[in-house]
């Protein structure tokens, strides 16, 4: 019989003060940055949802193109009862895998983890009217923070898809993949989609689309902190900014002020002044090359034991283990 659970792990006021706290201490930085997650609120996914289908932004069409050629393996690889999805979102990728751990008769329960409550809640619900039977336990918590896994059947796949691990700066991408190696345990395994190096062009486009939508996404932070915590700022004073990294290998958004100005915060009784041309960073994306990963997991205790590409090699799935 088909189960909904939701279980919080985070306070009601999670959000805003984590807000509250990134913003005081970014904001403050020399150079000024804020994290990539407080572009999502409503709009601000709805907009992700619109890059996902422009022509410029190849990594969700990849990514999906590899699970429909390997589900079936990853069935037969891992024989997971349980799914466990970190950033679940709307969980719409995560239907391939079900469907082919459903077809291999293992999967019993899927456990998507994200902040939005809401999201968690639309997902779960449309999952179950779609998969008669499937048991879905939803968790609202910050898996950065720590993986706390309710009690469920293994042997578990925990999948991290998207290429959101490049969001990770390298010291938080280590300390999250030692979570993860401490919440498996020696039957279980990580599915883990990662963006590769490629050409910059290719890579930069992906960021700054012709039609401007990844611009109006990278702003939408400002909507946010003027919402969230009254900030007196115009999205106008600001161009969108998507550069390549070549030393570190990834791709930076920034908003680049367009004159001098001060943008005050009363919520957190703070002015911010911006010169000229300075710039706040919203978003790192890592990319990753095979034996990046390779060594990432290894440092961690992890294995990569199969690794997929689309064919033009433009995006990966990783499997890894415990190591033995």
């Amino acid at each position: 019989m088909s189960a909904f659970t939701l279980t919080r792990q985070l306070p009601v006021d999670a959000t805003i003060a984590a807000l509250r706290a990134d913003a005081a201490v970014g904001l403050t930085a020399n150079p000024k940055w804020l994290p990539p997650k407080w572009f999502y609120d409503a709009r601000g996914s709805e907009l992700f949802e619109e890059i996902t289908r422009l022509p410029e932004y190849y990594p969700t069409r990849a990514e999906r193109a590899i699970l429909d050629r390997v589900a079936p393996e990853i069935a037969a690889a891992t024989g997971a009862r349980t799914l466990v999805e970190l950033g679940s979102g709307s969980s719409e990728k995560t239907r391939l895998l079900i469907g082919a751990l459903r077809a291999h008769g293992t999967l019993a329960a899927y456990v998507p983890i994200d902040v939005s409550e809401s999201a968690l809640e639309q997902a779960g619900r449309a999952l179950l009217a779609d998969y008669p039977g499937l048991s879905v336990h939803a968790l609202v918590a910050d898996f950065q923070a720590g993986l706390n896994l309710p009690d469920c059947a293994g042997p578990r796949l925990l999948a991290f898809l998207g290429g959101t691990i490049g969001n990770l700066l390298p010291a938080e991408r280590a300390a999250f993949l030692r979570t993860v190696r401490t919440a498996l345990g020696p039957d279980d395994a990580l599915l883990l989609g990662t963006d590769l190096v490629k050409d910059e062009r290719v890579l930069v486009a992906a960021y700054d689309d012709a039609a401007g939508v990844t611009a109006e996404f990278n702003k939408n932070v400002l909507t946010v902190l003027h919402r969230e915590l009254g900030a007196e700022v115009d999205a106008s004073d600001f161009d969108h900014v998507a550069l390549w990294d070549r030393e570190q290998e990834w791709i930076e958004m920034r908003l680049r002020a367009r004159r001098p100005l001060t943008v005050k915060i009363p919520a957190l009784d703070l002015k911010v002044d911006f010169a000229a041309g300075e710039e706040l960073r919203t978003e790192v994306s890592a990319k990753f090359r095979e034996a990046g990963v390779r060594s990432e997991l290894a440092v961690a205790g992890m294995e990569l034991v199969r690794w997929w590409t689309d064919p033009q090699g433009r995006f990966a799935l990783s499997l890894a283990r415990p190591a033995r």
